[in-house]
């Protein structure tokens, strides 16, 4: 009987476990997740986006995964009666110089397949009537879902097999490929083992870590940035009513402040993207001294913040006066004000970083003997991440299934 062991109980951990578990009546799995509830940092802490794969290159994994992955969500939520909503969502040009941008997407939604269509200012005021903005892309397919609610019910269907157990407070120190080549232990933090035929890492903020102690050499590493978000008071939830984002800027791979309406109630707005001075860093008196000493000892870093200190520097500034924020959040709607915002929980997000200084753009996976390392895993993750369990599943394929 195979035995699958995953770190880490986020979406990407989950869902894996789920496709293993749905492909062979014979295979076991275990998730160990170090905290003490599954979802607890990037899935729990992310918008709530059903994406539609508007944005990534085509051909790329990013592109090829939301879009598969997003119809196998869905259909999971709508089996499984997981709150979701398939809402829309307008990509606004407040000037000129954003036209062309437009275009852009307006020709990868064409090439990835994304219901989209070009729409006029009277027309994106009849979609929402308090943006300012001269032209916009409308996307009718984006929707907006409960991803702890999906994570949820992936544990309670994983447990309900018989065959899969998803163990929280268990900390996975290093995986170690045994010498006969088809089997692995997992070195747990309180000093015990566990043994399966295969390993996942699914670590998030910590995969790299993860993957140089199980003997791996991931040519990036994972540099975190903090996301930092508002909801509006109920007085002023009236102003948006579905998602408005801002045509993003060019060779940053972050989407820039915008609003969502949430599956449950209410609207957020935002992120900002600001360097996080911990990898589990949600506020600014979240320190690690090791996480910074790991971020600066990485010559990407300093090239990353050399190449795009301008854009830094915004960014930070909006993390640290209100006033500046709201003003960024006026260009989309400009009736917002400061008494319409109030802060919650922020999000850190792990970007991989290469040693040059970019930021690696799509999902990457690594073998290594009979353990896969998730090592890039951003925005849209967790959309596609239906669609990541198979690409996951296949790369074990030809020892766990044959």
């Amino acid at each position: 009987m195979s035995r699958i062991l995953i770190a880490g109980g986020g979406i990407l951990g989950l869902t894996a476990a789920w496709e293993a578990l749905q492909r062979d009546s014979g295979t076991s799995v275990v998730v160990l997740e170090k905290e003490s509830s599954v979802a607890t940092h990037q899935t729990g802490r992310n918008s709530g986006v059903i994406h539609s794969g508007l944005y990534y290159q085509p051909g790329s994994m990013k592109a090829e995964t939301c879009r598969s992955g997003k119809g196998l969500l869905e259909a999971f939520c709508q089996d499984h009666r997981v709150a979701m909503d398939r809402c829309g969502k307008v990509v606004v040009a407040t000037d000129e110089s954003e036209l062309p941008r437009l275009a852009t997407l307006e020709q990868r939604a064409t090439a990835n397949g994304v219901e989209s269509r070009r729409i006029d200012l009277e027309e994106l005021r009849s979609l929402e009537p308090h943006v300012a903005g001269i032209a916009a892309l409308h996307v009718p397919e984006t929707g907006i879902v409960d991803y702890l609610g999906v994570c949820k019910t992936l544990q309670r269907l994983i447990e309900a097999t018989g065959r899969g157990t998803v163990r929280t407070g268990v900390e996975v120190s290093a995986f170690e490929p045994m010498p006969d080549g088809k089997s692995v232990k997992a070195h747990l933090a309180d000093g015990s083992n566990l043994e399966g035929t295969h390993a996942v890492n699914c670590a998030g903020l910590h995969c790299d870590r993860l993957a140089r102690r199980s003997g791996a050499s991931p040519t990036a590493r994972i540099v975190p940035f903090r996301g930092e978000y508002f909801r509006l008071v109920p007085d002023a939830e009236h102003l948006v009513r579905n998602l408005i984002y801002p045509v993003p800027a060019p060779r940053f791979p972050f989407l820039g402040v915008h609003f969502t309406r949430m599956v449950h109630g209410g609207i957020e707005c935002g992120p900002n993207a600001v360097f996080a001075l911990a990898r589990e860093g949600y506020t600014w008196g979240d320190i690690s001294a090791r996480d910074l000493a790991s971020a600066f000892s990485w010559p990407g870093t300093w090239r990353l913040f050399a190449r795009h200190w301008k854009t830094g520097l915004g960014e930070t500034r909006r993390s640290l006066s209100r006033a500046a924020f709201v003003k960024a959040l006026q260009r989309l709607v400009p009736e917002i004000r400061q008494e319409h915002l109030i802060r919650i929980p922020a999000g850190v997000r792990a970007q991989a970083l290469t040693r040059d200084g970019a930021l690696l753009d799509d999902f990457a996976l690594e073998s290594q003997g009979p353990i896969l390392h998730v090592l890039n895993a951003p925005s849209p993750a967790a959309t596609a991440s239906f669609a990541i369990a198979r690409h996951i599943l296949d790369r074990l394929n030809g020892r766990l299934l044959a």
